[in-house]
């Protein structure tokens, strides 16, 4: 016989808590391990029943989801956590994400759906709302922006400077800037493109279409 996927339900609603507890109660495979009222609960009987997915509410009286998500992980890595919310705005998703959530639902999904997440997360298959899958794909989209977008104008005329193979005290005598704020702007130019040393810097801008004809 297949092993119970044991199964924490951690809601300070009791309403939903028991009624999500019933539900899966009635599905062969699945094994309630028990129930918790808050965060600080819910890391309590995780630490003692070592259930493998626990549905977590985020917004709870006594500890959030995100601080006992993160809690969790840090003695129970092997865990899928599960948030199960009525949130979706980012300052709830990328926090509990980043907490090591596993997946991410709304309370508007179906029984069904929960009890597929649930088997997909023991499989190592994450399920994200589509509504939070489109925020951290637009996150993702911004993150992937590229490097040389962060520097200020002045920088970007000094590493336009370097892509020309110019020296400190050209480009000091170049733009009439002192050369300690030469150095201070290569520096930034460098940590901001995360390149190592003026080489690199030239020949990023050459690649990316930086150098303009002079």
């Amino acid at each position: 016989m297949e092993n119970q996927i044991k199964v924490l339900v951690v809601d300070d609603h009791e309403v939903v808590r028991k009624g999500i507890s019933t539900y899966l109660m009635t599905e062969d495979g699945i094994e309630v391990a028990g129930e918790a009222t808050s965060g600080e609960e819910g890391c309590e009987l995780a630490r003692k029943e070592q259930p493998d997915v626990i549905l977590m509410d985020l917004i709870m009286k006594d500890g959030n989801g995100i601080e006992a998500t993160k809690k969790i992980m840090s003695f129970l890595p092997q865990s899928k956590i599960i948030i199960l919310t009525s949130y979706y705005d980012d300052e709830k998703v990328f926090p509990a994400l980043e907490a090591g959530a596993f997946s991410y639902m709304l309370k508007t999904s179906s029984a069904d759906e929960i009890v597929e997440a649930i088997k997909k997360a023991v499989r190592g298959e994450n399920v994200i709302e589509s509504k939070v899958a489109s925020k951290m794909m637009n996150r993702f989209r911004q993150q992937q922006q590229l490097p040389h977008l962060e520097l200020t104008e002045r920088e970007l005329e000094v590493l336009i400077c370097i892509g020309n193979g110019l020296t400190n005290q050209e480009i000091s005598e170049k733009l009439y800037i002192g050369i300690k704020t030469v150095k201070t702007h290569v520096s930034n130019i460098l940590s901001k493109l995360d390149v190592q040393g003026r080489t690199q810097a030239a020949v990023y801008a050459h690649r990316n279409g930086l150098m303009v004809d002079s």
